[in-house]
């Protein structure tokens, strides 16, 4: 692999590119933090689906997508003269400094869960009102209820045993099932994310990620699903022609063929 000069060699090309880019290049010059926005959120996307897929190629192609990224944010600041790349790590170098007393400091912990709840405190004495501040709005909902129920852990708002989340999962479920019997639109909604939160925090004491293990889900029924349309196609048959028995004995073909 390469050396901390080959390293910084290559960083250094970078930086000088963006400087080329933003100095020549029309498109790179009309860009602003707002129209930067949304390609930053889609690269992150790719990147996660090229993690789902375990495409090593693909993480390392992301990742430098969101690399470049970050060096425009950085040149945009400096151009503003309110900050360049050499106080974005810097300030992120005394950040990791700070939250690591264990390493940088005399603090003893015991394990990763000593780690976090370090992490959480020191962020509060930063100056953060709530364990909670933390948690970006515009996460997406399934990441965000893992967020909130990690930071609740964090100062000891957890359950104790896993079957007792479990039982808080059947609790909601019932829940559900009687508002449904009301027809009560609004109330429906608000206990069908209390069933999903639940599960969520049953997911996290499995030490499952949920987004991750409903992209699976995801990804398998596309699989099956382009399976039933291959297989339609061969028939000469339009879906939309077939009875739901005819299109579930091709899922389950696809289930034995062992498509996943």
């Amino acid at each position: 692999m390469s050396s901390i000069e080959e390293k910084k060699k290559a960083f250094e090309r970078i930086l000088t590119i963006m400087d080329e880019l933003r100095a020549q290049c029309p498109w790179d010059q009309k860009q602003t933090v707002e129209t930067l926005r949304h390609l930053t959120i889609e690269e992150t996307y790719e990147l996660s689906d090229a993690i789902v897929q375990n495409d090593w190629k693909g993480i390392k192609e992301e990742v430098g997508d969101l690399l470049l990224h970050i060096v425009f944010y950085a040149k945009l600041g400096e151009e503003k003269e309110l900050f360049d790349v050499a106080s974005i790590i810097n300030t992120l170098c005394d950040k990791l400094i700070s939250r690591h007393p264990h390493i940088y400091g005399d603090v003893k912990v015991a394990d990763e869960e000593e780690v976090k709840r370090n992490w959480e405190q020191l962020k509060m004495k930063e100056g953060r009102s709530s364990v909670m501040g933390g948690v970006p709005a515009s996460l997406p909902s399934l990441i965000k209820a893992v967020r909130i129920q990690e930071k609740a852990k964090q100062v000891g708002f957890e359950w104790d045993d896993i079957e007792d989340v479990w039982s808080k999962v059947t609790e909601e479920l019932g829940e559900l099932r009687e508002e449904v019997k009301t027809n009560h639109t609004e109330n429906i909604q608000k206990e069908y994310g209390d069933v999903m939160f639940a599960l969520v925090n049953y997911g996290r004491f499995l030490n499952l990620d949920p987004e991750y293990c409903l992209e699976l889900s995801n990804q398998k029924f596309l699989k099956r699903f382009r399976y039933i349309e291959e297989q339609a196609a061969l028939a000469n048959k339009k879906m939309a022609d077939m009875t739901l028995g005819e299109m579930d004995k091709i899922w389950n073909e696809a289930k034995e063929k062992g498509i996943a």
